[in-house]
């Protein structure tokens, strides 16, 4: 059954199933290719006549996902150029004011789309929400910084979205007035830097940034470091004119190319913080759109009416290191290395002997640092209403190995533990009460700002933990929490 809906661009067709409609590959903005390659978001030319929003439309280029992830975290490549797309999903066009939610993908800010079906938004129209699911630029295209264009195009492209959510989303039943944006790692650190932005104020009530805060970002310095060496490795001038010339395939296999030598052989003599975020293209502090670091920006007093929903998962970091066998080979000797690196010592090491290995401990480490402790000082910084959460539900994979690892949390959250390709990571069953549980705790703080449980303060430490049995936890893991003061 069809559903046409009126945007300010032209009428659009959707499909209507299950009581439900839904509205892929929508146009919010012009391809940005040819005279828009490395450009800010020119918006979209509107078209006569009803256009189909019947399939997901075009990806932005990237890569393929190294292995082993292509198989554990397989994702849609689509060709084309009009990659700066949306989906819609609504319980009914014909409603109004119904709550809103964004969702900003996650993938290092290299990959991802919104076209995967665990990002699938039905489920949240069911419940009265109409929910929303954006593509953006990645890579080079979307965030390599240019002296001589506009820098951080994969935030102006979200911003472009959410604009695109003003002016539209009341036709599909929503309340403008009251939009969520939700995301996972880059996705987080997108929601987490858009809250911070003055540029964004206003096209979002509340925030919900999953496993990516506020400490990932580069300065100008480090990012014109990563533009020279790309721009000397593929013989072309540091500039868009050079950049332009080059073709997308090649300029995304020489990013690919750059970011896994970064990680290869960290050395933060010469890549600074990519290094230490393990990055080589993200948001940068450009002193414009991007005044400062998101969590510098959000202490003082950025983002302070919205209201925020933060937290990550208990194993975050074993999502890179046991399907990769790295955890295995770690020694105490690397253990020790990169803890200190990282700024923890011997003293602040004897927090994590509660472990059985090296591997685990570095595991616990790393995700401390990278995730658990950026969502605290998010929620310290925060000056409105903050909630905090953790995911504890472990994955039956790996020999259970595998925990409660980075991007666990997202089929419970979308209520789609039925959807095709994750089934390598999340197991043959997982706890469907769970996924109703948070499924329905991100619904209630769209609605209302309270998900369900008490409000983040500095005294009790208030954290919902996730799990088959969930409960509220005062200051979980303490110790670990204070021997990070003054270092992360």
């Amino acid at each position: 059954m069809e559903s046409v809906v009126k945007t300010e661009y032209g009428q659009v067709r959707g499909e209507r199933a299950g009581g439900i409609a839904a509205f892929r590959g929508i146009p919010y903005a012009a391809p940005p290719f040819g005279p828009h390659r490395l450009q800010p978001p020119a918006r979209p030319l509107a078209w006569d006549g009803v256009r189909d929003a019947l399939a997901y439309g075009p990806t932005a280029p990237k890569p393929p996902l190294p292995r082993p992830f292509d198989e554990l975290l397989p994702e849609p490549a689509i060709p084309g150029d009009d990659c700066l797309n949306l989906n819609v999903w609504t319980p009914d066009p014909g409603r109004a004011g119904l709550p809103v939610m964004v969702w900003v993908h996650g993938g290092s800010f290299v990959n991802g789309s919104g076209a995967l079906p665990r990002y699938a938004g039905d489920r949240f129209a069911r419940d009265g929400v109409v929910c929303v699911t954006i593509n953006y630029r990645l890579g080079c295209d979307g965030f390599l910084f240019l002296e001589d264009v506009t820098p951080n195009r994969g935030l102006l492209d979200q911003i472009a979205a959410l604009e695109w959510v003003q002016d539209n989303i009341a036709a599909f039943g929503g309340d403008a007035g009251n939009v969520t944006i939700f995301g996972e790692s880059a996705g987080g650190m997108s929601v987490t830097t858009l809250l911070a932005m003055s540029r964004a104020a206003g096209l979002f009530r509340r925030a919900i940034p999953q496993s990516g805060a506020g400490h990932h970002v580069l300065s100008p310095g480090t990012a014109r470091l990563v533009t020279a060496e790309l721009a000397d490795r593929l013989g072309v001038a540091a500039t868009r004119e050079g950049f332009v010339g080059v073709s997308v395939d090649r300029l995304v296999a020489a990013q690919r190319r750059l970011s896994d030598d970064i990680v290869a052989s960290p050395d933060p003599g010469r890549w600074r913080e990519a290094t230490v975020i393990e990055m080589a293209f993200a948001p940068v502090v450009d002193g414009e759109l991007l005044s400062a670091r998101p969590i510098d920006a959000v202490a003082g007093g950025a983002g302070a009416d919205v209201d925020l929903l933060v937290g990550t998962n208990t194993d975050e970091h074993r999502l890179f290191l046991v399907p990769t066998g790295a955890m295995d080979a770690t020694t105490d000797a690397t253990l020790a290395a990169v803890a200190g690196a990282l700024g923890l010592d011997a003293t602040g090491l004897a927090a994590y002997t509660d472990v059985d290995s090296p591997g685990e401990a570095l595991a616990a480490v790393l995700t401390d640092c990278f995730f658990w402790l950026p969502a605290i000082r998010l929620a310290e910084a925060h000056r409105g209403a903050s909630y905090l959460y953790e995911f504890a539900w472990k994955s039956p994979m790996y020999e259970g190995r595998l925990g409660a690892c980075h991007g666990l949390e997202i089929p419970f959250v979308f209520d789609t533990l039925d959807a095709e390709g994750f089934e390598r990571v999340l197991g043959p069953v997982a706890p469907g009460a769970l996924a109703a549980a948070m499924h329905k705790a991100w619904v209630d703080f769209a609605t209302t700002g309270d998900p369900g449980w008490p409000a983040y303060d500095l005294q009790a430490r208030p954290t919902m933990i996730f799990d088959v049995d969930s409960a509220v936890i005062t200051d979980p893991r303490g110790r670990r929490r204070t021997v990070w003061d003054n270092i992360r």
